[in-house]
């Protein structure tokens, strides 16, 4: 809902004297009053987040647009604005509101309004200089999501016209100069946190592969002989936090609530994190709980030293969410939660000679992802040429020229040159095709999105499910470097002599049988003993869930299946056309796109070719079993990704049948005539 004309009455101010920001309150006004764009660095607890929209209200704005605060967050944005609305003696949805993807609290009234990043680049299309808005507080820009480089982008260009807009840039951890000079050389305003001493201990583990809950379960007994004060642990994902909590809850601890904090959860048990408790209170979370949200009551963190971020790989075009080391920034930030209410206590579950080696930050998402999803929001949110927009950390035109190729394989621009990317930015950018308006609200990578539209057009999308959640995630089958034939062996009763992807669903279904109505224990027992991963077995059938519910909202059909195995297979060749290659006879090597040569993953069920196997000159169908019995080097494959190792290997691969190629790619196909006759 818009901004009113009327304005409100502006409820009384009053800033709580414990926060560190209230005595730089006259400093930060000043800076707005004074500057269209203001950098402010505030450490934690500083209380930013909740006092800056006060200040801003406080000089007089809001009164005829609102101010607006963003959050990368769903979770921050309701928490933050319950806050702020308590300190008005209001509920959300009066003078202060929020609003995101599945919710929103707004009304005539509403002056101060807390949502996504996301929602505010949604209006930026219908409202192009962001008018019902005269301050926008962009917060914890430090995380750099792509959604925050958009906003900056977008803010720089309408500044100009907007001499009215007031810009505050905000986070804890903040190369500030860069974003300083961003904007013409903004002031940059430093708000120290307040913060009692840390005790800091490195306990790493004994193992690389040590079970996470079980560590965290330790360093909570180790803490028990503290004195009182909560907890918060700090977990890549949900999975890990529904694992840790059930580990917890198991040792039955006297006294103690165990309370995850997930963004899936109802608003009501989200809200039991914030609530002081007379028992110990140990919160689970993700870096939702580093910056974006403050907890109170927590005197002790357990730092696992680990986030889920995604990364694209270029050369096999795969975008992927791994769990790897957070940066120093992010550890410096997890452990400033413990010092706020008193002496504190963090425990880094890593050696200190570890956190030296990591990154000062994380990495920007634009520097780490593919740009054919970019593009695709761009063109979707009309903001013009790439080349053009004025990222704070531009990327690279090779980048640019394989995010358009991308798009275009998969069928989601028009351009008039059809098979290259517009060669210079003074060109007409091209427009959404059909294909691609409809891949532009799925948010995943568009070529698993091509496969999960096509799957439904080939009315196969429920196998299609199961194989697009594990091609997003790490491979769960182990081989132990001292019983490598063994596990071999017992991998080997999945494959197949056709697809891998059919591999796939064999071990699903093996697995699904199996643990259906099974405990958490029992299903652990049978991925030790068949050599399998239990918590990517456990993140494979957890993505293929949430999959579902996004095919549910889209009004696609989860559970089709009469396409069948061929029509599964065409649906995956839709999103894999840059990954498809012919056999050379000469050399036993494929030849792809672009001068691609590869090999078949020597552990796939395509990859070995018996002494006496004769060369197939048809194509069978994906699945289909040969007719004889020795395994058959195809002529024509697809692969689900492209692994460099020794040399550059197809992994997850399939038959393909070469008639399929031109229905789907004829618009990358080039032509030729020939042996022309007269026919009177």
């Amino acid at each position: 809902m818009p901004a009113s004309d009327h304005t409100p009455r502006i409820p009384e101010i009053r800033y709580p004297p414990e926060l560190p920001i209230t005595t730089h309150r006259e400093a930060i006004a000043a800076a707005i009053r004074s500057h269209p764009v203001v950098i402010i660095c505030g450490d934690t607890g500083s209380g930013k987040t909740t006092q800056i929209p006060k200040i801003a209200l406080e000089i007089g704005r809001g009164r005829h647009a609102r101010i607006g605060c963003t959050q990368p967050r769903r979770l921050a944005a309701v928490t933050v604005a319950n806050r702020v609305a308590e300190e008005f003696g209001q509920i959300p949805g009066q003078f202060v509101g929020y609003h995101h993807r599945f919710e929103q609290r707004l009304s005539a009234e509403t002056r101060i309004k807390f949502m996504t990043d996301g929602i505010l680049l949604a209006e930026s299309r219908r409202d192009r200089l962001l008018r019902a808005y005269d301050t926008l507080i962009i917060d914890e820009a430090h995380e750099r999501s792509l959604n925050i480089d958009f906003l900056l982008g977008i803010v720089q260009t309408i500044l100009p016209r907007r001499p009215d807009l007031k810009i505050v840039v905000s986070s804890a951890t903040l190369d500030a100069e860069r974003f300083a000079d961003f904007f013409g050389g903004a002031p940059v305003l430093r708000i120290p946190g307040r913060l009692h001493p840390i005790d800091l201990r490195y306990h790493p583990p004994d193992e690389d592969d040590a079970d996470l809950p079980r560590l965290i379960a330790t360093a909570v007994d180790e803490l028990a002989n503290e004195a009182t004060g909560d907890i918060l642990v700090f977990l890549p994902g949900e999975r890990d936090i529904r694992e840790t909590a059930d580990v917890l809850n198991g040792r039955h601890l006297p006294r103690t609530e165990v309370l995850p904090l997930l963004a899936s959860l109802p608003a009501g048990e989200q809200q039991r994190a914030f609530r002081l408790s007379a028992n110990r209170r140990i919160v689970l979370a993700t870096n939702v709980a580093e910056t974006s949200v403050t907890i109170p009551g927590i005197r002790y963190v357990i730092d696992s030293g680990l986030a889920r971020i995604s990364r694209y790989h270029h050369r096999t075009r795969v975008q992927r969410l791994h769990i790897e080391p957070i940066s120093q920034a992010s550890a410096n930030q997890r452990m400033g939660r413990c010092g706020r209410v008193g002496p504190g206590v963090c425990i880094r579950l890593y050696s200190e000679e570890d956190f030296h080696k990591r990154e000062p930050y994380t990495d920007p998402e634009i520097l780490r992802s593919s740009l054919a999803g970019v593009i695709l929001t761009m063109l979707d949110l009309n903001l013009g040429d790439i080349a053009r927009f004025p990222f704070l950390e531009p990327p690279s035109h090779n980048m640019i020229t394989e995010g358009y190729r991308e798009l275009i394989e998969l069928g989601a621009i028009s351009h008039p040159s059809h098979a290259s990317p517009p060669p210079h930015p003074s060109h007409i950018p091209p427009t959404l095709s059909p294909v691609g308006a409809r891949l532009a609200h799925l948010p995943v990578e568009p070529r698993l999105g091509r496969i999960l539209l096509a799957a439904h057009e080939e009315k196969a999308l429920r196998d299609a499910l199961i194989v697009v959640a594990a091609l997003e995630c790490d491979d769960p089958r182990r081989r132990p470097i001292d019983k490598q034939a063994e596990a071999d062996k017992c991998h080997a009763r999945f494959l197949t002599p056709q697809s891998d992807f059919a591999a796939l669903l064999q071990l699903w279904r093996w697995y699904d049988d199996h643990t259906r109505q099974a405990s958490q224990s029992v299903a652990r027992h049978l991925c030790r003993d068949n050599f399998l991963s239990f918590p990517r077995m456990k993140e494979w059938r957890d993505l293929r869930d949430q999959l579902e519910r996004l095919c549910r909202e889209l009004h696609l059909d989860p559970q089709s299946s009469t396409g069948g195995d061929t029509g599964l297979h065409r649906a995956l060749l839709a999103g894999l056309l840059g990954a498809i290659g012919k056999r050379d006879p000469d050399t036993g090597d494929y030849r792809g796109p672009q001068g691609l040569r590869f090999a078949i993953f020597p552990g796939s069920g395509l990859a070995k070719k018996r002494k006496g196997a004769r060369e197939d000159r048809s194509h069978p169908s994906p699945t289909s079993q040969p007719s004889h019995s020795h395994a058959i080097a195809p002529e024509w494959i697809m692969a689900g990704e492209m692994v460099e190792t020794s040399r550059l290997f197809a992994r997850q691969a399939a038959y393909l049948d070469p008639s399929w190629i031109e229905p789907l790619a004829g618009h990358l196909c080039k032509y030729s005539h020939h042996s022309p006759e007269w026919d009177a």
